[in-house]
């Protein structure tokens, strides 16, 4: 299913992927929303962005193992921290995980773990601006705002060894 919606500079789209519909919001020069669930405004379908083209392409191919750097340009919304923490994690690359510590200590913030989490949390982007390959200091899986499955699925996608638990909410990586 792919449904388009343009309104005025902000176009939207609802595809599906294999954690599910994905909404993707754009403006004619960047990718600035993607919301798990797939809730559109549902203005009715109009017109395609060229932007939303690539970002479904590059999607496509990062959910089919052929992509493991995306392109397509990115406008997220955020404070100029949240925005450090954002860069410090689209420096990460494609299968590494790293802490909310390492990112405070790379964004010169050392004592904002705690900021650098919720800064994670707030992140408008997921999946491209790689949220999920955050874990606890610990190896555990911390909260995702897609769920924890979603975020073993990325995490395994991207070649991360996961423990399976029975308790899914706290599962850790292997030690590699």
């Amino acid at each position: 299913m792919s449904r388009t919606v343009a309104s005025g500079t902000r176009h939207e789209s609802v595809i599906d992927s294999p954690v599910g519909p994905l909404l993707l919001v754009a403006t004619e020069d960047a990718l600035t929303r993607i919301d798990f669930g797939g809730e559109s405004g549902g203005r009715g379908e109009t017109g395609r962005a060229p932007i939303l083209a690539l970002a479904k392409r590059e999607l496509g191919d990062y959910f089919r193992g052929k992509l493991r750097e995306f392109t397509v340009p990115l406008a997220p919304e955020g404070t100029a921290f949240q925005r450090d923490v954002w860069n410090a994690l689209l420096a990460l690359p494609f299968g590494a995980t790293t802490t909310y510590g390492e990112i405070a200590q790379r964004i010169g913030r050392p004592a904002a773990v705690r900021a650098v989490g919720a800064a994670n949390g707030a992140n408008p982007i997921p999946i491209i601006i790689p949220c999920h390959r955050v874990i606890g200091r610990d190896g555990s899986l911390t909260g995702y705002g897609g769920g924890i499955a979603i975020k073993q699925f990325l995490l395994r996608l991207e070649g991360v060894r996961v423990r399976e638990v029975s308790d899914e909410r706290q599962p850790a990586l292997f030690d590699l």
